[in-house]
């Protein structure tokens, strides 16, 4: 008794008290599951997993905050993204590719139509020269006078010194017949590190400050390495710098061109070279290869890239800096997140799909801070060391911008996986369902399926290698026959080369590729999904108990409006109906058809209409004075503020709620009850009527 009545003084009845209690039941339920292993909680907004709750619309709830939550996340993944690159990196590249790569000489020589050793010379001599040392504007004033020597474009700075370096193989005796092994001795082999050639030669063999005949370690000379066409290139080798006056860069590589710099075991020479634009901010660091394979000939090759080494103090770099402590947060938060799911599910953490795709965001998000970290030390190292240091000397800053390189794939890979797990959180979507389910529902049969395409397609591909490599160059190596065969599958395919290049054999090729990959396997697989697809449709329409979020939202929406439409709604649109009336010339009277013409807008219908109109007109004339459309505007307003002071209603309407909240809102019983009110009330007074006109035809 102590109790209850302490609770009464609390404000709280015995219903009340049981409620609680089975409140607290339903807390530990939920703690607890069925092995009695304890699951993590949700806390308003941060949830730690939307599948722990037991109710589809607590999931859906909680999903949808989570999603809102991952949504932000995104949106800061895709900030970060879009301040470490920007349209000016595209277009600084592409005028320098068309400068140093596309540009043609008097001649027409430009470099990437280079393929032979005299037109790399030509270039070196004639456009390469050209195009690094800008001497004067277009009307032949020299740039001296206006003090911007050693700019390229009138716009960016050359930094350092040019570099011209060369990797060789060494001789070996010709593995050939014993007829041929007088005329081929020594012979040159393919390039490879192991086979490079280290010794000194020409020039190097008399003075040894000749560093372009001097072997010299990657080291040593600041190299890096280099992926071209044909092999994959140390960073070491014989190297020439190019002063920054042209007259004397010239005659170096003329001295080069005379002395035979070039030679039957050279095979790839290099030009690497860094600037700087102070009006975008960006490095530009080119590199233009010139491979000279075994079999003569020459294949050029070159890597471009413009990269932000440097970050100015700008508003915009400070609020960069804050999005980047904000994504560390939520880093913090999805790593906490993760560990606390680990430490409840165990092994079962292994078993959940989307787990993969957490820990794989979580690593690669770290992995692009420690880029970020290791890029931003190194750029600044280096550009420390180029200012503080000689400026005539190589300024190296390819290995900068091959980090820069990495860091900004890790980037992209990440917000990639960000936002292929949002598909995680629109599974409550009913075509996102049907997609997962067909997808799960038919691996096995994909499975099969492309284990046999595979078989078909990789015999294809090597058929077509073997076929067809020493003629055509998309399928001049095994993985450029793959790659062709699958833009043959998309559309994109030359069918004159590979007939000129067998007539027979080429286009049977091709027709059987077609025929067997293009018309029957690409159909097979069309036909597995399309069927399973068409068995999950069904079974998901069948299912009408299923809650989806889009279901969820639409019946927020349709709550709010209701309660935006409530009784207090209606009181108003009374209200001002009469105050219309008021508003009248000399309050004229309101007839009851006008009355009825203003609350039809409203939504009201006739009974109710004049169920109100014939409470106030008394004389029964139907027509509303001026004391009685006064007397009835006193009335709305009493009830109106009736509505506004609290009543006994309010805890019924809570205990209403609480026992209907699967059927209705205590507010639409309400209106439902006075709807009823108005109708019995229209009644009666319909039934009085008819009987009246029955006693006067009774006196008739």
């Amino acid at each position: 008794m102590e109790d209850e009545e302490e609770l009464s003084d609390m404000g709280m009845s015995a219903e009340a008290e049981m409620a609680l209690e089975g409140m607290a039941q339903d807390h530990r339920a939920l703690l607890e599951s069925d092995s009695g292993k304890k699951k993590p909680l949700c806390f308003n907004w941060f949830c730690f997993r939307a599948e722990y709750l037991e109710t589809k619309e607590d999931k859906i709830k909680a999903t949808l905050s989570e999603l809102l939550f991952y949504l932000l996340f995104l949106v800061i993944i895709c900030i970060l993204v879009v301040s470490s690159t920007s349209v000016t990196m595209f277009y600084y590249t592409k005028i320098m590719v068309k400068l140093f790569v596309e540009k043609e000489s008097d001649s027409g020589l430009s470099f990437k139509s280079i393929t032979k050793v005299e037109d790399f010379w030509e270039y070196a001599q004639g456009p390469l020269l050209e195009n690094l040392y800008w001497r004067k504007w277009y009307n032949d004033i020299e740039l001296d006078d206006y003090n911007i020597s050693g700019f390229i474009y009138y716009q960016s700075k050359l930094l350092g010194l040019p570099r011209l370096r060369q990797l060789r193989v060494k001789s070996s005796k010709c593995l050939v017949t014993s007829d041929f092994e007088l005329f081929m001795d020594p012979c040159y082999d393919e390039y490879s590190e192991v086979d490079e050639d280290k010794q000194a030669f020409g020039r190097g063999l008399k003075d040894p400050n000749e560093t372009a005949w001097i072997y010299q370690k990657e080291e040593a000379i600041n190299g890096f390495d280099f992926w071209g066409y044909l092999a994959w290139y140390s960073g070491a080798g014989y190297i020439q710098d190019l002063p920054l006056q042209r007259d004397e860069a010239e005659r170096i590589i003329n001295d080069l061109h005379e002395s035979m710099w070039i030679q039957r075991g050279t095979r790839a020479v290099f030009i690497t070279f860094s600037m700087y634009n102070a009006n975008t901010n960006l490095f530009c660091i080119v590199r233009l290869a010139c491979e000279f394979p075994a079999t003569g000939g020459a294949v050029p090759s070159w890597s471009i890239d413009s990269v932000p080494l440097m970050q100015r103090e700008t508003p915009y770099y400070r609020f960069i800096s804050i999005v980047q402590i904000i994504f560390l947060l939520f880093i913090a938060k999805f790593f906490t997140e993760e560990l606390i799911q680990i430490y409840w599910d165990g092994l079962g953490y292994v078993k959940q799909f989307w787990n993969f795709f957490d820990v794989l965001l979580i690593v690669l998000a770290l992995v692009t801070v420690a880029m970020y970290l290791i890029t931003s030390n190194m750029a600044q190292n280096k550009i420390k060391e180029f200012v503080d240091g000689n400026h005539d000397t190589y300024a190296d800053f390819v290995s900068v911008a091959y980090w820069v390189d990495i860091f900004q794939t890790t980037q992209a890979i990440t917000a990639f996986i960000g936002f292929i797990k949002m598909f995680k959180f629109i599974g409550f979507n009913k075509t996102m369902i049907q997609l997962s389910m067909t997808l799960s529902s038919c691996a096995k049969d994909l499975a099969g399926f492309f284990i046999m395409f595979f078989i078909v397609f990789l015999a294809f591909t090597q058929l077509g290698f073997l076929l067809f490599g020493s003629q055509v160059e998309d399928f001049s190596t095994f993985m450029s026959s793959f790659y062709t065969l699958f833009r043959i599958v998309l559309g994109d395919f030359n069918f004159h080369e590979l007939e000129q290049a067998n007539r027979f054999l080429g286009p049977i090729f091709f027709m059987l590729f077609v025929f067997f990959v293009f018309f029957v396997l690409i159909n097979m697989f069309l036909a597995i999904i399309n069927d399973t697809y068409s068995e999950i449709k069904s079974d998901v329409s069948k299912q009408g108990d299923v809650l989806l979020m889009s279901d969820y939202l639409r019946e927020t929406y349709t709550n709010v409006i209701k309660k935006l439409t409530s009784a207090d709604t209606k009181v108003q649109s009374l209200r001002l109906s009469a105050e219309e009336g008021e508003k009248k010339e000399k309050k004229a009277p309101i007839m009851l058809d006008e009355w009825k013409a203003n609350l039809y807008v409203k939504g009201y219908t006739d009974t109710e209409i004049e169920a109100v109109f014939r409470q106030y007109d008394i004389s029964n004339g139907g027509v509303l004075d001026a004391q009685t459309q006064e007397k009835m505007l006193e009335d709305l307003e009493a009830g109106r503020e009736a509505r506004k002071e609290p009543s006994d209603e309010a805890e019924s309407e809570k205990q209403f709620d609480s026992e209907t909240q699967d059927f209705l809102k205590y507010a639409e019983f309400q209106d439902l009850t006075n709807r009823v009110s108005r109708m019995e009330k229209a009644l009666t007074d319909l039934v009085l009527n008819v009987e009246n006109v029955l006693t006067h035809m009774g006196k008739g």
